[in-house]
Order: C-alpha cells, then structure tokens, then sequence
C-alpha cells in the first residue's frame, strides 16, 4: 500500500513537470530562446510541415557574428535543449571550422552561420516556399 502510494505521488510529480515540455513546438521555442539569450542575430524559423517529401518540419537559422559566436550558440542550444526536455542533437556539423555548424533533431534543424556563409548558401530563398517567421 506504502509503496503504491508513493509510486502515484512520484508519477503525478513527474507527469505534471515533465508532459508540459514534451508538448508539440517546445523544442522549437526552446532553441529560439537559446539563440535570442545568446545574442544570434536574425533568427528566423522555417515551417516545412506543409511542403512535400521533406523530412523535417522546421529549420531554424541563425548567424553568430564570428567564430566564437557561433560555437557559444551552438554549445547553448545544446546545453539547454538536454537540460529543459532531455534531448541531444542526433548528429552536430561544422563545429570544426564554425562557419556552419548544423544541429539535427530530427524534426528540428538548426543552421547557425557566419555572416558569409548564410549569405552564400541563402536557405532562406531556398525554402522560400515555406512559411518563414522572424524572431
């Protein structure tokens, strides 16, 4: 009786913390808050749910002003992505050279960018097609 009454206090605690971020978008949100508390600039979100044989629903991009930058964001996405929701990139790119370092979550990509590349590559004009909102 003991232990199914702790048993239910411990999974009402843990539901009532855990399930609100778990909920669909807050791995979204929880990067773009990153990227903003981190100073990245022009930050932009790429909805892509609506656009066929694509296998991701959103692509987050961002530009970090040199090198440094772009690995602090990169680090601080990381960071609070595990610590918030328990969750880790599934693969990371670019952190060598910090020009592009790509962060994927499956569902969720981020392109973090130094000025010259984001330039180059224009993702943005690329998924033009896709609703795009600006943070």
């Amino acid at each position: 009786m003991q232990i199914n009454l702790l048993y239910n206090r411990m999974a009402k605690k843990k539901s009532a913390v855990t399930e609100p971020m778990l909920q669909e978008g807050n791995l979204q949100e929880i990067i773009i808050q990153s990227l903003i508390e981190k100073k990245g600039e022009d930050i932009i979100c790429v909805n892509l749910k609506k656009i066929n044989h694509v296998f991701f629903d959103y692509f987050i991009i961002c530009t970090g002003n040199s090198k440094p930058h772009v690995e602090t964001l990169c680090d601080y996405v990381r960071e609070m992505t595990h610590r918030n929701i328990q969750t880790t990139p599934t693969f990371v790119e670019g952190v060598e050279n910090a020009e592009w370092v790509l962060l994927d979550y499956f569902n969720v990509i981020v392109h973090i960018f130094q000025p010259e590349a984001r330039t180059y590559y224009n993702l943005e004009k690329l998924w033009s097609d896709a609703e795009i909102q600006h943070y």
